[in-house]
């Protein structure tokens, strides 16, 4: 199924999906993005995607004080003061003793409305295969993956495919992981 992004109903129909454990593609203020539920998609999205099973997807949140949930780690203010927006901190998973994972509260706030109707973050990973380029142009999005997943959010063609600036935090602030958007 394929709907705008500016449809009367569209953010219940993505959040109800979303909850009842389907993938769907959502535009973001960065790229297009996968979205499942985290933790109950996982495999999914892996499938579609064709993705190792090593490498972890973005957690999106609805509001930046969400980070307290996932993280007991202290945000250096001048990062936490970029949200919402195309940045990714990289902090330890307080459910996952040991392990890290990727957080972002995106700056578009409607998508972050749907997030907050599932009362639970979601995972958000470029629209692509493993190894090929982002797909920015709705067509070719309808085009590969309409078969695979129960929703296309349709918000436009992107502009631009950069994607949101990874930093993970380190004993002495943080460390760029990956360029993007927002140049530090």
């Amino acid at each position: 199924m394929i709907c705008s992004r500016y449809d009367k109903n569209v953010q219940s129909l993505c959040s109800g999906l979303l909850k009842n454990e389907k993938v769907i593609i959502l535009p973001t203020d960065t790229v297009y993005g996968f979205s499942g539920i985290i933790e109950k998609t996982d495999s999914e999205i892996r499938k579609i995607k064709g993705r190792a099973e090593t490498k972890p997807f973005i957690v999106l949140i609805a509001f930046p004080g969400d980070i307290n949930e996932i993280t007991d780690d202290e945000i250096p203010e001048n990062l936490l003061n970029l949200w919402p927006g195309p940045l990714t901190i990289i902090v330890s998973d307080k459910k996952k003793p040991g392990k890290t994972v990727a957080v972002r509260c995106p700056g578009d706030e409607w998508l972050r409305k749907i997030i907050e109707e599932c009362g639970s973050p979601i995972y958000s990973t470029s629209v692509n295969r493993s190894g090929s380029p982002v797909l920015s142009k709705v067509k070719d999005i309808v085009e590969e993956f309409e078969t695979d997943v129960s929703l296309i959010v349709d918000g436009g063609d992107s502009m631009s495919s950069v994607p949101s600036t990874i930093v993970k935090l380190t004993d002495d602030g943080y460390e760029v992981v990956r360029d993007g958007v927002i140049k530090l």
